[in-house]
Protein backbone atom coordinates (compact mmCIF):
# COMPACT_ATOMS: atom_id res chain seq x y z
CA UNK A 1 0.00 0.00 0.00
CA UNK A 2 0.65 3.43 -0.61
CA UNK A 3 2.17 5.70 2.20
CA UNK A 4 -0.26 7.05 4.54
CA UNK A 5 -0.34 11.06 5.02
CA UNK A 6 3.13 11.91 6.78
CA UNK A 7 5.36 15.22 6.34
CA UNK A 8 4.14 17.28 2.99
CA UNK A 9 2.24 13.94 1.88
CA UNK A 10 1.14 14.16 -1.45
CA UNK A 11 3.89 17.26 -2.18
CA UNK A 12 6.91 14.66 -0.92
CA UNK A 13 5.60 11.54 -2.99
CA UNK A 14 5.70 13.86 -6.40
CA UNK A 15 9.09 15.44 -5.19
CA UNK A 16 10.51 11.59 -4.70
CA UNK A 17 9.02 10.99 -8.16
CA UNK A 18 10.42 13.74 -10.09
CA UNK A 19 13.82 13.48 -8.06
CA UNK A 20 13.94 9.36 -9.16
CA UNK A 21 12.44 9.74 -12.96
CA UNK A 22 13.85 13.02 -13.82
CA UNK A 23 17.40 13.74 -12.25
CA UNK A 24 18.61 10.88 -10.79
CA UNK A 25 18.01 9.29 -14.52
CA UNK A 26 20.27 12.25 -15.99
CA UNK A 27 22.77 12.77 -13.26
CA UNK A 28 26.65 13.11 -13.92
CA UNK A 29 28.93 13.33 -11.31
CA UNK A 30 30.44 17.00 -11.12
CA UNK A 31 28.11 17.79 -13.89
CA UNK A 32 25.59 21.45 -13.68
CA UNK A 33 22.55 21.56 -16.25
CA UNK A 34 20.19 24.65 -17.13
CA UNK A 35 17.25 23.63 -16.24
CA UNK A 36 14.05 24.72 -18.76
CA UNK A 37 10.27 25.23 -17.36
CA UNK A 38 6.84 25.89 -19.05
CA UNK A 39 4.29 28.07 -17.13
CA UNK A 40 2.89 24.27 -15.52
CA UNK A 41 5.93 22.58 -14.73
CA UNK A 42 6.70 26.02 -13.04
CA UNK A 43 4.28 25.64 -10.71
CA UNK A 44 4.35 21.88 -10.44
CA UNK A 45 8.00 22.67 -9.03
CA UNK A 46 7.43 25.46 -7.05
CA UNK A 47 4.59 23.45 -5.19
CA UNK A 48 6.73 20.50 -3.85
CA UNK A 49 10.50 21.88 -4.14
CA UNK A 50 12.96 25.06 -3.04
CA UNK A 51 15.82 26.42 -4.84
CA UNK A 52 18.19 24.52 -2.77
CA UNK A 53 16.55 21.08 -3.41
CA UNK A 54 16.97 21.98 -7.34
CA UNK A 55 21.15 23.29 -6.70
CA UNK A 56 21.39 19.94 -4.85
CA UNK A 57 20.86 17.88 -7.77
CA UNK A 58 22.86 19.87 -10.31
CA UNK A 59 20.42 22.80 -11.29
CA UNK A 60 22.84 25.71 -11.79
CA UNK A 61 19.93 28.01 -13.68
CA UNK A 62 16.56 27.88 -14.37
CA UNK A 63 14.71 29.40 -17.45
CA UNK A 64 11.45 29.91 -18.98
CA UNK A 65 11.10 27.79 -21.91
CA UNK A 66 8.67 30.66 -23.65
CA UNK A 67 11.36 33.34 -23.16
CA UNK A 68 14.25 34.22 -25.08
CA UNK A 69 17.80 33.44 -23.79
CA UNK A 70 21.07 33.61 -24.49
CA UNK A 71 22.91 30.73 -26.01
CA UNK A 72 24.94 28.65 -23.02
CA UNK A 73 26.48 25.99 -25.43
CA UNK A 74 29.31 24.41 -23.05
CA UNK A 75 26.02 22.92 -20.65
CA UNK A 76 24.06 21.03 -21.06
CA UNK A 77 19.94 21.76 -20.49
CA UNK A 78 17.08 19.46 -19.22
CA UNK A 79 13.83 20.03 -20.06
CA UNK A 80 10.78 19.60 -17.93
CA UNK A 81 7.83 20.23 -20.10
CA UNK A 82 4.14 19.87 -20.88
CA UNK A 83 3.98 18.01 -24.05
CA UNK A 84 1.70 20.37 -26.12
CA UNK A 85 2.68 22.28 -29.33
CA UNK A 86 3.74 25.19 -27.60
CA UNK A 87 6.89 23.66 -25.68
CA UNK A 88 8.06 21.26 -28.03
CA UNK A 89 7.86 24.14 -30.94
CA UNK A 90 9.38 26.26 -27.81
CA UNK A 91 12.03 23.29 -27.30
CA UNK A 92 12.93 22.78 -31.32
CA UNK A 93 13.71 26.85 -31.54
CA UNK A 94 16.16 26.22 -29.26
CA UNK A 95 17.73 23.36 -31.30
CA UNK A 96 17.26 24.68 -34.89
CA UNK A 97 20.56 23.71 -36.32
CA UNK A 98 23.75 22.68 -35.40
CA UNK A 99 24.64 26.33 -35.59
CA UNK A 100 21.93 28.21 -33.87
CA UNK A 101 21.54 25.47 -31.13
CA UNK A 102 21.63 27.08 -27.76
CA UNK A 103 22.53 24.34 -25.84
CA UNK A 104 25.37 21.18 -25.82
CA UNK A 105 22.73 18.66 -25.67
CA UNK A 106 19.08 17.97 -24.30
CA UNK A 107 17.37 15.54 -22.04
CA UNK A 108 13.73 15.90 -22.11
CA UNK A 109 11.32 14.92 -19.89
CA UNK A 110 7.38 15.07 -20.60
CA UNK A 111 4.95 15.28 -17.45
CA UNK A 112 2.70 13.66 -19.61
CA UNK A 113 1.95 11.20 -22.85
CA UNK A 114 3.72 13.31 -25.70
CA UNK A 115 1.48 12.39 -28.87
CA UNK A 116 3.06 10.87 -32.06
CA UNK A 117 2.62 13.89 -34.11
CA UNK A 118 4.95 16.02 -31.40
CA UNK A 119 7.41 12.93 -30.82
CA UNK A 120 7.62 12.46 -34.49
CA UNK A 121 8.38 16.29 -35.04
CA UNK A 122 11.38 16.27 -32.28
CA UNK A 123 12.97 13.15 -34.14
CA UNK A 124 13.00 14.64 -37.46
CA UNK A 125 14.25 17.66 -36.39
CA UNK A 126 16.89 16.92 -33.56
CA UNK A 127 17.34 13.31 -32.76
CA UNK A 128 21.57 13.68 -32.49
CA UNK A 129 21.03 16.76 -29.89
CA UNK A 130 18.88 14.36 -27.51
CA UNK A 131 20.17 12.58 -24.11
CA UNK A 132 17.11 11.00 -22.87
CA UNK A 133 13.38 11.67 -23.77
CA UNK A 134 11.16 10.27 -21.53
CA UNK A 135 7.37 10.58 -20.01
CA UNK A 136 7.21 10.89 -16.37
CA UNK A 137 3.46 10.89 -15.84
CA UNK A 138 2.73 13.54 -13.56
CA UNK A 139 0.26 16.18 -14.70
CA UNK A 140 -1.16 17.32 -12.06
CA UNK A 141 -0.21 19.79 -8.98
CA UNK A 142 0.38 18.16 -5.31
CA UNK A 143 -1.51 21.73 -4.00
CA UNK A 144 -1.11 20.45 -0.64
CA UNK A 145 -0.51 17.29 1.67
CA UNK A 146 -3.94 15.51 0.60
CA UNK A 147 -4.98 18.28 -2.04
CA UNK A 148 -3.95 17.90 -5.79
CA UNK A 149 -5.12 20.27 -8.81
CA UNK A 150 -5.55 19.63 -12.41
CA UNK A 151 -4.80 23.18 -12.52
CA UNK A 152 -7.13 23.59 -15.86
CA UNK A 153 -9.81 26.43 -14.04
CA UNK A 154 -11.44 26.88 -17.55
CA UNK A 155 -12.69 23.24 -17.47
CA UNK A 156 -15.33 24.32 -15.71
CA UNK A 157 -17.16 26.73 -18.40
CA UNK A 158 -16.58 23.70 -21.11
CA UNK A 159 -18.16 20.51 -18.55
CA UNK A 160 -21.08 23.08 -17.21
CA UNK A 161 -21.86 25.63 -20.54
CA UNK A 162 -25.03 24.87 -22.03
CA UNK A 163 -24.02 26.11 -25.66
CA UNK A 164 -23.76 23.24 -28.13
CA UNK A 165 -20.98 24.71 -30.14
CA UNK A 166 -19.00 23.95 -26.47
CA UNK A 167 -19.59 20.05 -27.15
CA UNK A 168 -16.41 19.22 -29.03
CA UNK A 169 -14.01 20.66 -27.10
CA UNK A 170 -15.78 19.64 -24.12
CA UNK A 171 -15.07 16.12 -25.45
CA UNK A 172 -11.27 17.45 -25.41
CA UNK A 173 -11.23 18.67 -21.77
CA UNK A 174 -12.93 15.04 -20.60
CA UNK A 175 -10.25 13.41 -22.18
CA UNK A 176 -7.44 15.50 -21.06
CA UNK A 177 -8.87 15.52 -17.50
CA UNK A 178 -8.86 11.92 -17.63
CA UNK A 179 -5.00 11.42 -18.70
CA UNK A 180 -4.08 13.69 -16.04
CA UNK A 181 -6.33 11.92 -13.04
CA UNK A 182 -4.79 8.95 -14.05
CA UNK A 183 -0.98 10.58 -13.26
CA UNK A 184 -2.43 10.87 -9.97
CA UNK A 185 -3.35 7.24 -9.54
CA UNK A 186 0.05 6.04 -10.88
CA UNK A 187 1.84 8.55 -8.57
CA UNK A 188 0.26 6.65 -5.90
CA UNK A 189 0.68 3.68 -7.21
CA UNK A 190 -3.02 2.88 -6.96
CA UNK A 191 -5.22 1.21 -9.56
CA UNK A 192 -8.38 2.39 -7.66
CA UNK A 193 -12.27 0.83 -8.38
CA UNK A 194 -13.68 4.01 -10.32
CA UNK A 195 -17.32 5.08 -9.19
CA UNK A 196 -19.24 8.21 -9.82
CA UNK A 197 -22.07 9.76 -8.60
CA UNK A 198 -24.73 9.37 -10.77
CA UNK A 199 -26.52 13.10 -10.39
CA UNK A 200 -27.16 15.73 -10.71
CA UNK A 201 -25.41 15.41 -14.61
CA UNK A 202 -23.69 12.35 -16.75
CA UNK A 203 -20.25 14.51 -16.45
CA UNK A 204 -19.22 12.15 -13.82
CA UNK A 205 -20.34 9.21 -15.37
CA UNK A 206 -18.76 10.06 -19.05
CA UNK A 207 -15.49 11.19 -16.87
CA UNK A 208 -15.14 8.06 -14.79
CA UNK A 209 -15.71 5.49 -18.38
CA UNK A 210 -13.02 7.48 -19.53
CA UNK A 211 -10.66 7.07 -16.71
CA UNK A 212 -11.37 3.43 -16.12
CA UNK A 213 -10.39 3.18 -19.99
CA UNK A 214 -7.07 4.69 -19.92
CA UNK A 215 -6.30 3.26 -16.27
CA UNK A 216 -6.87 -0.73 -17.61
CA UNK A 217 -4.26 1.06 -20.95
CA UNK A 218 -1.79 2.16 -18.26
CA UNK A 219 -1.13 -0.40 -16.18
CA UNK A 220 -1.30 -3.00 -19.55
CA UNK A 221 1.92 -1.19 -20.65
CA UNK A 222 3.81 -0.14 -17.15
CA UNK A 223 6.00 -1.83 -15.00
CA UNK A 224 7.60 -3.75 -17.93
CA UNK A 225 4.63 -5.44 -19.46
CA UNK A 226 3.13 -6.46 -16.18
CA UNK A 227 -0.77 -5.74 -15.54
CA UNK A 228 -1.56 -4.16 -12.25
CA UNK A 229 -4.93 -5.60 -10.42
CA UNK A 230 -6.87 -3.23 -8.53
CA UNK A 231 -6.02 -2.13 -5.17
CA UNK A 232 -7.71 -1.62 -2.23
CA UNK A 233 -8.27 2.13 -2.88
CA UNK A 234 -11.49 3.84 -4.27
CA UNK A 235 -11.41 6.37 -6.99
CA UNK A 236 -15.19 9.08 -6.72
CA UNK A 237 -15.59 11.39 -9.23
CA UNK A 238 -18.22 13.61 -8.60
CA UNK A 239 -19.99 16.75 -10.68
CA UNK A 240 -19.68 20.26 -8.82
CA UNK A 241 -23.77 20.22 -8.32
CA UNK A 242 -23.48 17.15 -5.90
CA UNK A 243 -23.26 19.90 -2.55
CA UNK A 244 -24.06 23.33 -3.58
CA UNK A 245 -24.64 24.64 -0.05
CA UNK A 246 -21.37 24.37 1.05
CA UNK A 247 -19.77 26.21 -1.29
CA UNK A 248 -21.58 29.80 -0.61
CA UNK A 249 -21.53 29.29 2.84
CA UNK A 250 -19.66 31.34 5.14
CA UNK A 251 -17.12 29.69 7.01
CA UNK A 252 -15.52 30.52 10.52
CA UNK A 253 -12.69 28.10 10.13
CA UNK A 254 -9.11 29.97 9.75
CA UNK A 255 -8.37 28.77 6.05
CA UNK A 256 -11.78 28.77 4.79
CA UNK A 257 -12.55 31.83 6.12
CA UNK A 258 -9.30 33.72 5.36
CA UNK A 259 -9.66 32.97 1.86
CA UNK A 260 -13.06 33.69 1.46
CA UNK A 261 -13.25 37.23 3.24
CA UNK A 262 -9.40 38.08 2.45
CA UNK A 263 -7.86 39.48 -0.90
CA UNK A 264 -5.32 36.19 -0.68
CA UNK A 265 -4.00 35.62 -4.19
CA UNK A 266 -1.70 32.88 -4.95
CA UNK A 267 -1.19 32.10 -1.31
CA UNK A 268 0.25 35.16 -0.71
CA UNK A 269 -1.15 37.36 2.45
CA UNK A 270 -0.49 41.00 2.83
CA UNK A 271 -0.87 42.46 5.79
CA UNK A 272 0.96 45.60 7.75
CA UNK A 273 3.14 45.61 11.01
CA UNK A 274 4.84 48.59 12.52
CA UNK A 275 3.51 50.71 9.83
CA UNK A 276 5.38 48.50 7.25
CA UNK A 277 3.41 46.52 4.43
CA UNK A 278 4.75 43.09 4.49
CA UNK A 279 3.80 39.71 2.43
CA UNK A 280 3.52 36.12 3.70
CA UNK A 281 2.79 33.21 1.90
CA UNK A 282 0.65 30.33 3.61
CA UNK A 283 2.30 27.61 2.78
CA UNK A 284 2.32 23.71 4.46
CA UNK A 285 6.29 24.50 5.38
CA UNK A 286 4.93 26.73 8.14
CA UNK A 287 4.02 24.49 10.95
CA UNK A 288 2.03 26.54 12.71
CA UNK A 289 -0.27 27.14 8.99
CA UNK A 290 -0.72 23.33 9.69
CA UNK A 291 -1.74 23.45 13.07
CA UNK A 292 -4.17 25.85 13.01
CA UNK A 293 -5.62 26.45 9.67
CA UNK A 294 -8.33 24.09 9.84
CA UNK A 295 -9.48 25.47 13.58
CA UNK A 296 -12.34 27.55 14.20
CA UNK A 297 -10.81 31.06 14.39
CA UNK A 298 -12.01 31.99 17.84
CA UNK A 299 -9.45 28.98 18.99
CA UNK A 300 -7.11 30.24 16.66
CA UNK A 301 -7.12 34.13 18.54
CA UNK A 302 -6.90 32.42 21.57
CA UNK A 303 -3.95 29.98 20.86
CA UNK A 304 -1.70 32.61 19.02
CA UNK A 305 -1.29 34.79 21.96
CA UNK A 306 -0.49 32.07 24.06
CA UNK A 307 2.20 30.39 22.16
CA UNK A 308 3.73 33.97 22.03
CA UNK A 309 3.63 34.46 25.70
CA UNK A 310 5.45 30.77 26.12
CA UNK A 311 8.23 31.97 23.74
CA UNK A 312 8.67 35.16 25.31
CA UNK A 313 8.74 33.16 28.51
CA UNK A 314 11.65 30.83 27.64
CA UNK A 315 13.41 33.53 25.86
CA UNK A 316 13.84 35.47 29.11
CA UNK A 317 14.51 32.13 31.08
CA UNK A 318 17.47 31.68 29.13
CA UNK A 319 18.49 34.81 29.09
CA UNK A 320 18.51 34.90 32.79
CA UNK A 321 21.09 32.82 33.06
CA UNK A 322 24.58 34.37 32.38
CA UNK A 323 26.66 31.32 31.65
CA UNK A 324 28.92 30.94 28.88
CA UNK A 325 27.05 27.58 27.69
CA UNK A 326 23.94 29.50 28.31
CA UNK A 327 24.80 32.30 26.26
CA UNK A 328 26.06 30.29 23.60
CA UNK A 329 22.67 28.39 23.48
CA UNK A 330 20.53 31.79 23.32
CA UNK A 331 22.63 32.39 20.30
CA UNK A 332 22.15 29.61 18.83
CA UNK A 333 18.55 29.74 19.49
CA UNK A 334 17.76 33.95 18.84
CA UNK A 335 17.30 33.23 14.90
CA UNK A 336 14.69 30.17 15.80
CA UNK A 337 12.83 32.61 18.69
CA UNK A 338 13.09 34.93 15.63
CA UNK A 339 11.37 33.03 13.25
CA UNK A 340 8.57 31.31 15.46
CA UNK A 341 7.13 35.10 16.89
CA UNK A 342 7.34 36.40 12.68
CA UNK A 343 5.17 33.36 11.70
CA UNK A 344 2.83 33.64 14.91
CA UNK A 345 2.54 37.87 14.20
CA UNK A 346 1.44 36.65 10.92
CA UNK A 347 -1.22 34.67 11.77
CA UNK A 348 -2.43 36.67 14.60
CA UNK A 349 -2.54 39.60 11.80
CA UNK A 350 -4.41 37.42 9.52
CA UNK A 351 -7.08 36.46 12.55
CA UNK A 352 -7.38 39.77 13.50
CA UNK A 353 -8.19 40.67 9.82
CA UNK A 354 -10.82 37.95 9.78
CA UNK A 355 -12.59 38.67 12.75
CA UNK A 356 -12.33 42.63 11.85
CA UNK A 357 -14.45 41.70 8.36
CA UNK A 358 -16.40 38.90 10.48
CA UNK A 359 -17.77 41.91 13.11
CA UNK A 360 -18.55 44.44 10.52
CA UNK A 361 -20.82 42.65 8.57
CA UNK A 362 -20.84 38.15 8.16
CA UNK A 363 -21.67 37.78 11.95
CA UNK A 364 -25.38 38.24 11.96
CA UNK A 365 -25.38 36.90 7.86
CA UNK A 366 -23.72 33.36 9.29
CA UNK A 367 -26.38 32.91 12.07
CA UNK A 368 -28.98 32.97 9.24
CA UNK A 369 -26.89 30.85 6.48
CA UNK A 370 -27.14 28.52 8.97
CA UNK A 371 -30.71 27.92 10.05
CA UNK A 372 -31.17 28.22 5.79
CA UNK A 373 -28.80 25.49 5.04
CA UNK A 374 -29.66 23.34 8.23
CA UNK A 375 -33.96 24.52 8.40
CA UNK A 376 -33.41 24.90 12.05
CA UNK A 377 -32.05 27.59 14.69
CA UNK A 378 -29.73 27.85 16.79
CA UNK A 379 -32.45 26.20 19.79
CA UNK A 380 -32.97 23.31 16.95
CA UNK A 381 -36.13 24.50 16.10
CA UNK A 382 -37.52 24.02 12.39
CA UNK A 383 -37.84 26.93 10.19
CA UNK A 384 -41.32 27.41 9.35
CA UNK A 385 -40.73 29.95 6.54
CA UNK A 386 -37.41 30.21 5.18
CA UNK A 387 -38.17 33.78 3.49
CA UNK A 388 -38.94 35.24 6.77
CA UNK A 389 -35.78 34.14 7.55
CA UNK A 390 -33.84 35.53 4.50
CA UNK A 391 -35.95 39.07 4.75
CA UNK A 392 -33.81 40.79 6.96
CA UNK A 393 -30.45 39.54 5.05
CA UNK A 394 -31.89 41.24 1.72
CA UNK A 395 -32.87 44.71 3.76
CA UNK A 396 -29.62 44.80 5.14
CA UNK A 397 -27.84 47.69 3.24
CA UNK A 398 -24.56 46.83 4.76
CA UNK A 399 -24.27 43.19 2.97
CA UNK A 400 -22.91 43.93 -0.39
CA UNK A 401 -24.88 42.46 -3.12
CA UNK A 402 -22.40 39.05 -3.03
CA UNK A 403 -23.72 38.47 0.19
CA UNK A 404 -27.32 38.60 -0.52
CA UNK A 405 -26.87 36.54 -3.50
CA UNK A 406 -25.45 33.73 -1.45
CA UNK A 407 -28.22 33.92 0.94
CA UNK A 408 -30.89 33.57 -2.01
CA UNK A 409 -29.17 30.74 -2.95
CA UNK A 410 -29.60 28.72 0.57
CA UNK A 411 -32.87 30.14 0.76
CA UNK A 412 -33.25 27.89 -2.98
CA UNK A 413 -31.12 25.20 -2.30
CA UNK A 414 -33.01 24.83 1.18
CA UNK A 415 -36.31 24.16 -0.30
CA UNK A 416 -35.15 22.57 -3.63
CA UNK A 417 -36.09 25.19 -5.91
CA UNK A 418 -38.59 28.17 -5.78
CA UNK A 419 -41.12 29.69 -8.45
CA UNK A 420 -40.17 32.13 -11.09
CA UNK A 421 -42.38 34.40 -10.31
CA UNK A 422 -40.74 34.41 -6.78
CA UNK A 423 -37.33 34.20 -8.20
CA UNK A 424 -37.75 37.27 -10.01
CA UNK A 425 -39.26 39.35 -7.31
CA UNK A 426 -36.05 38.14 -5.38
CA UNK A 427 -33.75 39.13 -8.06
CA UNK A 428 -35.73 42.81 -8.95
CA UNK A 429 -36.48 43.69 -4.62
CA UNK A 430 -32.85 43.27 -4.27
CA UNK A 431 -31.58 45.27 -7.67
CA UNK A 432 -29.30 42.01 -8.50
CA UNK A 433 -30.63 42.26 -12.16
CA UNK A 434 -26.90 42.10 -13.53
CA UNK A 435 -26.06 39.49 -11.45
CA UNK A 436 -28.70 37.70 -11.59
CA UNK A 437 -26.89 34.47 -13.68
CA UNK A 438 -25.17 33.94 -10.91
CA UNK A 439 -28.93 32.03 -9.50
CA UNK A 440 -29.97 31.14 -12.60
CA UNK A 441 -27.29 29.47 -14.31
CA UNK A 442 -26.68 26.72 -11.61
CA UNK A 443 -29.39 25.19 -13.43
CA UNK A 444 -26.59 24.13 -15.69
CA UNK A 445 -25.21 21.95 -12.88
CA UNK A 446 -28.10 20.32 -12.39
CA UNK A 447 -29.07 22.27 -8.98
CA UNK A 448 -32.63 22.85 -8.97
CA UNK A 449 -33.27 26.73 -9.20
CA UNK A 450 -36.80 26.57 -10.34
CA UNK A 451 -38.01 22.76 -11.57
CA UNK A 452 -38.57 21.15 -7.74
CA UNK A 453 -36.17 18.18 -7.24
CA UNK A 454 -34.64 16.33 -4.94
CA UNK A 455 -30.98 15.13 -4.03
CA UNK A 456 -29.99 11.32 -2.73
CA UNK A 457 -26.89 11.95 -0.34
CA UNK A 458 -27.01 8.06 0.39
CA UNK A 459 -23.85 6.24 -1.09
CA UNK A 460 -25.52 3.37 -2.47
CA UNK A 461 -24.28 1.64 -5.82
CA UNK A 462 -27.36 2.65 -7.40
CA UNK A 463 -26.38 6.08 -6.73
CA UNK A 464 -22.42 5.54 -7.05
CA UNK A 465 -21.92 2.85 -9.73
CA UNK A 466 -18.78 1.33 -10.19
CA UNK A 467 -17.09 1.67 -13.68
CA UNK A 468 -14.67 -1.73 -12.96
CA UNK A 469 -15.34 -4.96 -11.22
CA UNK A 470 -14.88 -5.34 -7.61
CA UNK A 471 -12.44 -7.08 -5.65
CA UNK A 472 -14.41 -9.02 -3.38
CA UNK A 473 -12.56 -7.43 -0.78
CA UNK A 474 -15.26 -4.15 -1.54
CA UNK A 475 -18.09 -5.57 0.69
CA UNK A 476 -19.03 -2.10 2.31
CA UNK A 477 -18.06 -3.50 5.26
CA UNK A 478 -14.76 -0.81 5.28
CA UNK A 479 -12.84 -4.71 6.08
CA UNK A 480 -9.81 -4.54 3.36
CA UNK A 481 -6.67 -6.44 3.68
CA UNK A 482 -3.16 -5.56 3.95
CA UNK A 483 -1.83 -5.06 0.56
CA UNK A 484 2.45 -6.02 -0.24
CA UNK A 485 4.45 -2.90 -0.37
CA UNK A 486 4.71 -1.35 -3.57
CA UNK A 487 7.94 -1.83 -6.05
CA UNK A 488 8.19 1.77 -6.58
CA UNK A 489 11.00 3.05 -4.57
CA UNK A 490 9.86 6.69 -3.62
CA UNK A 491 6.89 5.18 -1.46
CA UNK A 492 8.51 3.75 1.09
CA UNK A 493 5.75 3.40 4.22
CA UNK A 494 3.17 0.65 4.23
CA UNK A 495 -0.28 1.59 5.70
CA UNK A 496 -1.97 -1.79 6.95
CA UNK A 497 -5.02 -2.79 7.02
CA UNK A 498 -6.64 0.48 5.16
CA UNK A 499 -7.32 1.63 1.68
CA UNK A 500 -7.10 5.36 0.32
CA UNK A 501 -10.21 7.41 -0.80
CA UNK A 502 -9.37 9.97 -3.64
CA UNK A 503 -12.14 11.66 -4.70
CA UNK A 504 -12.10 13.98 -7.84
CA UNK A 505 -14.54 16.98 -8.28
CA UNK A 506 -15.57 18.19 -11.86
CA UNK A 507 -16.01 22.13 -11.40
CA UNK A 508 -13.12 23.10 -8.34
CA UNK A 509 -13.33 22.41 -4.21
CA UNK A 510 -13.91 24.31 -1.87
CA UNK A 511 -11.41 24.88 1.70
CA UNK A 512 -14.22 23.44 3.61
CA UNK A 513 -14.27 20.69 1.38
CA UNK A 514 -10.14 20.49 1.96
CA UNK A 515 -10.63 20.63 5.64
CA UNK A 516 -12.90 17.77 5.29
CA UNK A 517 -10.36 15.12 3.53
CA UNK A 518 -8.38 15.94 6.93
CA UNK A 519 -10.49 15.73 9.14
CA UNK A 520 -11.92 12.34 7.67
CA UNK A 521 -8.56 10.48 7.74
CA UNK A 522 -7.87 11.67 11.00
CA UNK A 523 -11.39 10.16 12.19
CA UNK A 524 -10.78 7.26 10.32
CA UNK A 525 -7.08 5.78 10.58
CA UNK A 526 -7.46 3.20 8.24
CA UNK A 527 -8.57 5.68 5.22
CA UNK A 528 -6.58 8.21 3.66
CA UNK A 529 -8.59 10.61 1.52
CA UNK A 530 -6.64 12.89 -1.59
CA UNK A 531 -9.49 15.29 -2.67
CA UNK A 532 -8.67 16.85 -5.98
CA UNK A 533 -10.29 18.87 -8.82
CA UNK A 534 -9.94 20.60 -11.52
CA UNK A 535 -9.16 23.96 -9.46
CA UNK A 536 -9.73 25.70 -6.37
CA UNK A 537 -12.79 27.79 -5.54
CA UNK A 538 -13.66 30.25 -3.16
CA UNK A 539 -17.40 31.37 -3.03
CA UNK A 540 -16.94 34.49 -4.88
CA UNK A 541 -14.79 32.84 -8.15
CA UNK A 542 -17.46 30.31 -8.16
CA UNK A 543 -20.23 32.68 -8.18
CA UNK A 544 -18.13 34.67 -10.78
CA UNK A 545 -17.68 31.67 -13.05
CA UNK A 546 -21.52 30.59 -12.94
CA UNK A 547 -22.48 33.83 -14.11
CA UNK A 548 -20.50 33.47 -17.47
CA UNK A 549 -21.87 29.72 -18.18
CA UNK A 550 -24.66 31.44 -20.40
CA UNK A 551 -22.15 33.54 -22.42
CA UNK A 552 -20.47 32.40 -25.59
CA UNK A 553 -16.89 31.94 -24.95
CA UNK A 554 -15.50 34.68 -27.20
CA UNK A 555 -16.89 36.72 -23.96
CA UNK A 556 -15.23 34.51 -21.58
CA UNK A 557 -11.42 35.52 -20.56
CA UNK A 558 -9.54 32.12 -20.24
CA UNK A 559 -6.77 31.58 -18.54
CA UNK A 560 -3.81 30.91 -21.21
CA UNK A 561 -4.99 34.51 -23.32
Amino acid sequence: MAPPVSERGLKSVVWRKIKTAVFDDCRKEGEWKIMLLDEFTTRLLSSCCKMTDLLEEGITVIENIYKNREPVRQMKALYFISPTPKSVDCFLRDFGSKSEKKYKAAYIYFTDFCPDSLFNKIKASCSKSIRRCKEINISFIPHESQVYTLDVPDAFYYCYSPDPSNASRKEVVMEAMAEQIVTVCATLDENPGVRYKSKPLDNASKLAQLVEKKLEDYYKIDEGGLIKGKTQSQLLIIDRGFDPVSTVLHELTFQAMAYDLLPIENDTYKYKTDGKEKEAVLEEDDDLWVRVRHRHIAVVLEEIPKLMKEISSTKKATEGKTSLSALTQLMKKMPHFRKQISKQVVHLNLAEDCMNKFKLNIEKLCKTEQDLALGTDAEGQRVKDSMLVLLPVLLNKNHDNCDKIRAVLLYIFGINGTTEENLDRLIHNVKIEDDSDMIRNWSHLGVPIVPPDAIDNRLDSKEWPYCSRCPAVWNGSGAVSARQKPRTNYLELDRKNGSRLIIFVIGGITYSEMRCAYEVSQAHKSCEVIIGSTHILTPRKLLDDIKMLNKSKDKVSFKDE
